[in-house]
């Protein structure tokens, strides 16, 4: 049984942080308390922000033996809720952002290793100085954490290349909810020590221990990038794309986004500075960037000449190369803004799911079809990263509605449906944003029996105390 921080264990720890490093001032710990969303909103005892990996061992064993809950938070940009605090006010809150030093980089071995509370854009800027690029980018760059990347398996834009979180961690240095110390930093490619701890933990969302730092794989600078945006008729079209330009490039191309005229038409309105790529109306897009080492053949020469041969056999309706840094981030402006848009629109029924890759096109139309048809003028907007088969499946209210009356309403059971569409298609309710709290229940209603007893054995062995972030990833029993 959990039980609430006593004055004492809130002394202890006052004073093994100082007051940098801990604090109950209300104003200060607000910011923290509520998810990214705003769906959720909780309370904390005190906020315990450590300076070092020793300063997180005291705090995990003071609150093991007291058996008070633990938060784990990194840059707070959880969308499903997976860092913010439970509402009685009995945990606390134990944020990394203090611990944000890249403690090395080699370009030898290919590896930056990097404290949890290090921001994903600085962390590419110190790979950038040192000649090499981290693969792995997405929206929230400029404040997710790379703790919370880790413990999320945080996906992104370039998974089609590279993998997600799991691909890239060599290594991690982490505390276990008994205070101890696993010290797994050596980045070595070949490791047959029996279980692969460092996998237990990413994923995790902090309910296994608390990451305080990770080897982390780089790679070859780019010597050229290209990006182009693209309009052709269906998602079956934008897959047959995609393996016409890798057969053509190979691995140059990195990310391949698909997204439907309807969300192109959100951004344009609700975004101020945007504009249409193309000239003409196309019912789907994609936006492709192709990247080439130093000293390879131009990436925008060959993707060019690949979407050439696209609009010639009639594979493509048309396309734009983005002719300079400018005119890339512009592309990649209407991609990256159409969650901004959404919320310009109004409250949706969000969804972050994956298939297959080769069912994806499918699904997405199938899955469409079946949700506006069993609620009535519902709107869907399905994108995503169509090469690793992810789709953000997201349900906008019927126009003529109250938004969130028919939210309260119809959400349970939109969701309810989306998920059974997965399932049917042997996919995942999560594919990148993970189970945190809102996908609790789903998890428990669709997953196999076998699948859950190991997840809860897992926690149980590591956590048997269960402090480390409760009411999270695991449904209840």
């Amino acid at each position: 049984m959990l039980r609430a921080p006593s004055p004492a264990l809130l002394d202890s720890l006052e004073s093994l942080l100082g007051p940098r490093g801990f604090t109950r001032d209300p104003d200060s710990l607000a910011p923290w308390l509520s998810d990214w969303r705003g769906r959720y909103r909780g309370q904390a005892a005190a906020l315990l922000s450590p300076a070092s990996t020793a300063e997180v061992r005291g705090i995990v064993a003071r609150c093991a033996e007291a058996r008070v809950a633990l938060v784990p938070q990194g840059g707070n940009t959880s969308m499903v809720g997976g860092a913010t605090p439970g509402a009685d006010g009995h945990s606390l809150l134990l944020s990394l952002r203090r611990m944000n030093a890249v403690r090395s980089v080699s370009g030898e071995d290919n590896v930056a290793v990097a404290e949890a509370g290090v921001i994903l854009s600085d962390l590419h800027d110190k790979a950038a100085a040192a000649g090499r690029r981290f693969p792995l980018s997405l929206g929230a760059k400029g404040s997710a954490t790379v703790g919370g990347l880790v413990s999320t398996n945080a996906g992104g834009t370039q998974v089609l290349r590279f993998g997600p979180m799991r691909s890239l961690v060599l290594g991690l240095e982490a505390v276990l909810p008994d205070g101890s110390l696993l010290e797994g930093l050596s980045a070595l490619r070949k490791d047959n020590r029996g279980y692969d701890l460092k996998q237990l933990l990413i994923g995790a969302e902090g309910t296994l221990g608390v990451v305080t730092a990770a080897s982390l794989k780089l790679v070859a600078a780019a010597g050229s990038r290209s990006v182009a945006w693209v309009g052709l008729g269906s998602p079956a079209a934008a897959l047959a794309l995609l393996r016409r330009l890798e057969a053509r490039l190979g691995e140059a191309v990195e990310s391949f986004e698909l997204v439907p005229d309807d969300a192109l038409a959100l951004v344009l309105a609700g975004i101020p500075g945007t504009r249409a790529p193309l000239s003409g109306r196309h019912r789907w897009h994609v936006l492709v960037e192709s990247v080439a080492p130093e000293g390879a053949r131009d990436s925008a020469e060959a993707l060019q000449e690949g979407l050439a041969a696209a609009l010639e056999d009639g594979l493509a309706e048309d396309a734009v190369v983005a002719a300079n840094e400018a005119q890339s981030a512009a592309l990649w402006r209407l991609r990256e803004s159409i969650a901004e848009a959404e919320r310009v629109q109004g409250p949706s029924v969000k969804h972050d799911v994956s298939v297959p890759v080769s069912a994806m096109p499918g699904f997405i139309e199938r899955a469409r079809a079946a949700v506006e048809a069993r609620f009535e003028g519902a709107r869907v907007v399905a994108f995503g990263h169509l090469g690793d088969g992810n789709v953000h499946f997201n349900v906008q209210p019927p126009a003529a509605a109250g938004a969130e009356a028919w939210l309260e309403a119809q959400a349970g059971a939109v969701t309810r449906l989306v998920h059974d569409l997965v399932g049917e298609a042997d996919g995942s309710i999560s594919a990148e944003h993970g189970i945190g709290q809102s996908k609790l229940a789903e998890l428990g209603r669709t997953a196999e029996p076998a699948r859950l007893a190991a997840l809860r054995a897992v926690k149980q062995a590591l956590d048997p105390a269960g402090i480390m972030n409760p009411g999270k990833l695991l449904p209840s029993l």
